[in-house]
């Protein structure tokens, strides 16, 4: 096949969906590489890299996607609302794209790829299961995310993390609350204890304990009925207003005792549950910060605004919407990793074998002949799920 990689358009967004080493690793495989040039600049790839794993570098993004037949982006329409419609009018008919799509949260967009007569897969689809886990972005981009979260409240903090013992006396270790502990919560968690912090976590899910444990931080143990706190997929489930306000009343003084505060409580396609409120920020200590990795959903501090900083009561609160894009080598080669992997999943003989009786595929497909096929999508978009008749043939 000819693999196309575009160049990020979204506002803000360095990454690239594949870096040179994927293009070897397709070059392998027989397929023929185009790369619209400067697409892997900013994540430090440049075209030369890419053109001495044979790739073909072409100047017009119009050639990319006239030409190849399927195209890997980090952001398609839906997740690239003010440019992807601009993509979308250079899509040809039954040419597949691979890419996040965000369907959850902007279904109507999947209706127009359909309409395009567009094979679509949205990454972020991708099922929580054993032999997924190494094509599932969602893991691998929220790891840099966790990551990235501690080192911007490390930065705007007043305060240094680990302890010291000087002449000038002794630096007392920050204490760190790291809220949720997914992927993104897990390596939050990590990297607050090597920057020496004392680290506290909780989550909704008590099975997380060992976890959070295991990396050298205390488990916030509070009087809940969480009951089954996880659904099938793997994420944390919404528990409704009633457990989120008990929640907040115990939630309060573990706050205040916090001089840097990390939530990640997020569910796909809802709004993001607020744990931190207005109240438990004005009992903060001056100089706290939060940072909520939630702010695209809502945010999980009541006073978040996204890609905003906002300071009150003496705290800083801030809420980032795209912290991967800011370590885009490193968040590249693993979205490329992850791209390559689903790839393989998708081929046989070096060619797309979409096979609907398989979990992976079934559950990332969006479109295909002209239909929005996945039933989750229909759902929102108050289509029967009864699939047409050319549908039930392929």
């Amino acid at each position: 096949m000819k693999i196309g990689i575009a160049k990020e358009s979204a506002p803000g967004e360095r990454r690239v969906a594949l870096i040179p080493d994927s293009v070897a690793a397709l070059k392998k495989d027989d397929h023929e590489v185009l790369v619209e040039t400067g697409a892997g600049l900013e994540a430090g790839f440049p075209d030369e890299t890419y053109r001495d794993k044979g790739a073909v570098i072409v100047a017009d993004r119009t050639e990319v996607f006239g030409s190849a037949d399927l195209v890997f982006q980090v952001r398609g329409l839906g997740a690239n609302l003010k440019s992807g419609e601009a993509d979308l009018a250079l899509m040809k008919a039954d040419q597949t794209v691979i890419a996040q799509f965000d369907p959850l949260s902007e279904p109507e967009s999947v209706k127009k790829l359909a309409e395009r007569k567009i094979v679509a897969f949205s990454l972020e689809l991708m099922p929580r299961i054993t032999r997924a886990q190494s094509m599932d972005v969602l893991s691998s981009q929220a790891t840099v995310a966790g990551y990235k979260a501690v080192l911007v409240a490390a930065e705007v903090a007043p305060r240094m993390f680990p302890m010291f013992m000087t002449a000038a006396g002794t630096v007392r270790p920050a204490h760190v609350l790291i809220v949720g502990a997914g992927v993104a919560g897990l390596q939050a968690i990590a990297t607050a204890k090597r920057l020496g912090a004392i680290v506290r976590a909780y989550d909704v899910r008590a099975e997380v304990k060992e976890q959070i444990e295991s990396l050298g931080a205390k488990f916030v143990e509070m009087e809940l009925d969480a009951g089954d706190a996880q659904d099938k997929g793997g994420y944390a489930k919404d528990m409704g207003e009633e457990f989120l306000k008990k929640q907040r009343e115990l939630m309060t003084r573990v706050v205040a005792e916090s001089h840097i505060v990390v939530t990640t409580a997020a569910i796909p396609g809802r709004e993001s549950p607020v744990i931190v409120t207005a109240d438990m920020v004005k009992g903060m200590m001056p100089g706290s910060v939060i940072v909520d990795l939630a702010a695209e959903r809502g945010g999980n501090c009541e006073l978040t605004k996204l890609d905003k900083t906002v300071v009150k009561h003496g705290v800083t609160i801030l809420g980032p919407s795209n912290l991967p894009s800011t370590v885009p080598f490193h968040a590249s080669q693993m979205f490329a990793k992850n791209c390559t992997n689903f790839l393989k999943e998708l081929t046989k003989d070096g060619q797309l074998a979409i096979d609907t009786d398989n979990e992976v595929h079934a559950g990332t497909l969006l479109t295909r002949d002209g239909e929005v096929v996945h039933p989750k999508i229909r759902e929102l978009l108050g289509m029967t799920n009864e699939p047409s008749p050319s549908q039930k043939e392929a």
